[in-house]
């Protein structure tokens, strides 16, 4: 594994296990014990409910893309080699929408609707990060 020179998202107590599912390439969100509700970890309170109590469960990993964009500018010095790139929106299948990148195709593969799964990148031992793919076939 070369050295990872992007910024390397630091986990806070709330988001951790979220960041520990990733290092065991799963995908998980939060649900709310009171309505059912699925959110990712910006969140402390159920934004249906309000209620702060939830628990961690796995999700599908699936869901398609809401809206993206595909950046030309360098906004940062580690992300020289890969301008351009897009960052997406992804509508989880279990409600929450998660911003990642998606690879595996050209960015003018992309498009509002595409299907798409997980994929877990081990950016160093410590960390992994969630990114998507185009669900073969779509």
């Amino acid at each position: 594994m070369s050295e990872y020179s992007k910024p390397i998202p630091q986990p806070t107590p709330l988001s951790e296990p979220f960041f520990q599912g990733a290092k065991r390439h799963e995908l998980v969100v939060m649900r709310c014990r009171s309505c059912g509700r699925h959110r990712l970890a910006e969140r402390a309170a159920c934004s249906e409910c309000w209620s702060d109590e939830y628990e961690w469960v796995k999700a599908s990993g699936r869901g398609r893309i809401y809206s993206y964009v595909v950046m030309h500018q360098r906004l940062h010095p580690g992300f020289e080699d890969v301008i351009p790139y897009n960052v997406a929106v992804i509508d989880l299948e279990e409600g929450p929408r998660m911003v990642s990148n998606v690879v595996g195709c050209r960015n003018d593969q992309l498009r509002v609707g595409l299907r798409v799964e997980a994929v877990f990148d081990d950016i160093t031992p410590d960390v992994t990060l969630v990114r998507f793919q185009p669900v073969a076939g779509d």
